[in-house]
């Protein structure tokens, strides 16, 4: 049985009328398909006139055929700023390479607004390479231009938006540099034959540390109390414990001028101020100096503090060991160790928070270490505290990313009896 053919003609009588009118459909939509293309076209002389334009681009620019065809040229169709471009770039341009593609421009309506498009031309040629006439097609550019601009706009709102997080980065900066540098004395007094010097090297400005130190006179020019530790945590409520710790150590030297008694009361401030479920300790180093003739006379006490350094004016490197020296302000009754040494001319006391101590170096990040600032400090002896302190500076700042630690220093010496003409620096 044959297959049925179909159609309201009957049997047999569909397949030549479907032809037919498809046939009649491709005769017709050539032209169609030019006027009525999502697109525009146009032809045009190689003076520029236009011959040939369909209706989607007349559509686009509000203007008749009659307007346009051998009565305009296409850099008439254009802004001024498009017609300058035309002439000086894609004219000649089209000229030299026959084709064109993707050229963005802007042509002008007739209501006098502006259409964003983009340009395609190419140079139709005679059988002998004779330049015949230009074909172009038009493809409108608005949503384009409003995702370009949407776009800029973004980006534009992105680069504001970094300038202000930079600017109020650098205000949060200035802010904590001000605030760190409340919690550290602005100058180191001036002690009669004494040598002093400190520093404080910050790993992170965006970041409050907890390390502090002092040195402030007790009685005339004979004793002076020091100090220097370091509080748990990070941020405000370390640079809240820095605050506490400092004057609650000065003001108890000032009354009493014992090291190990100092200790015992911030001991009791710490316990008293953080209870429960958010303890607050710290470490610190806390003492007496006094001149005796051409020594001086160093009494200290250590909770859970890194040991002193000694260099001594004859090249030997000593730590001054506080066993048994446990946290401040950790447990109720807590024990603290006092020593005492004799510095002589040529010798340095230096103090220091961990953060030198715990700094991570070379290609596996390992503990620098006791050992390792001993070495250090023996290539330096004999040397004054300004010496000590410039060189562990520039040490600090060579760890680069491996000093994750805020690190405060301080030094006490006297000069060598050969450095009789220098002079006390704060």
């Amino acid at each position: 049985m044959s297959p049925p053919t179909g159609g309201s003609d009957g049997p047999g009588r569909g397949v030549p009328s479907t032809r037919a009118a498809f046939s009649a459909l491709l005769e017709d939509s050539a032209e169609d398909l030019y006027e009525s293309a999502p697109c525009g076209y146009l032809s045009t002389l190689m003076d520029g006139t236009v011959a040939k334009v369909n209706a989607t681009l007349l559509n686009w620019l509000g203007l008749s055929r009659d307007e346009v065809v051998g009565r305009m040229r296409f850099s008439d169709l254009l802004t001024v700023g498009g017609k300058l471009y035309h002439e000086t770039h894609f004219a000649p341009l089209l000229r030299m390479q026959g084709h064109l593609g993707g050229i963005a421009l802007e042509m002008r309506t007739a209501q006098g607004s502006r259409l964003p498009v983009l340009i395609t031309s190419t140079v139709k040629k005679t059988d002998d390479g004779e330049p015949l006439l230009i074909r172009t097609t038009v493809f409108d550019a608005t949503d384009r231009r409003a995702y370009e601009q949407e776009l800029l706009r973004a980006r534009r709102a992105a680069d504001e938006a970094r300038k202000q997080a930079e600017a109020d980065r650098e205000r949060l900066r200035e802010a904590l540099a001000v605030l760190q540098q409340s919690l550290l004395p602005a100058t180191l007094p001036d002690i009669p034959g004494v040598e002093t010097a400190g520093h404080y090297h910050t790993a992170s400005p965006f970041q409050l540390g907890g390390d502090f130190y002092d040195l402030f006179p007790l009685d005339g020019d004979d004793r002076f109390a020091f100090f220097l530790g370091d509080v748990c945590g990070k941020g405000p409520q370390a640079a809240a414990l820095t605050s506490l710790t400092r004057y609650t150590l000065r003001a108890a030297a000032l009354h009493d001028p014992d090291p190990v008694t100092n200790l015992r009361d911030l001991n009791t401030a710490l316990l008293d101020r953080y209870t429960g479920d958010d303890p607050r300790y710290c470490t610190a180093v806390a003492g007496v100096l006094e001149r005796a003739g051409d020594t001086l006379n160093v009494r200290l006490a250590s909770g859970g503090h890194p040991p002193a350094l000694v260099l001594r004016g004859d090249g030997g490197v000593e730590y001054l060991s506080t066993p048994g020296g446990m946290l401040v302000g950790a447990l109720p009754g807590a024990q603290f160790v006092q020593v005492r040494v004799t510095l002589r001319p040529g010798d340095t006391l230096l103090l220091y928070t961990d953060g030198l101590t715990e700094a991570r170096i070379g290609p596996h990040r390992e503990l620098y270490g006791y050992e390792a600032l001993a070495s250090f400090a023996a290539g330096l002896a004999p040397s004054g505290p300004h010496r000590v302190i410039d060189a562990l500076t520039e040490l600090l700042s060579g760890f680069g990313d491996g000093l994750d630690d805020d690190t405060a220093l301080l030094a006490v010496g006297l000069p060598a009896r050969t450095d009789t003409g220098s002079r006390d620096r704060a």
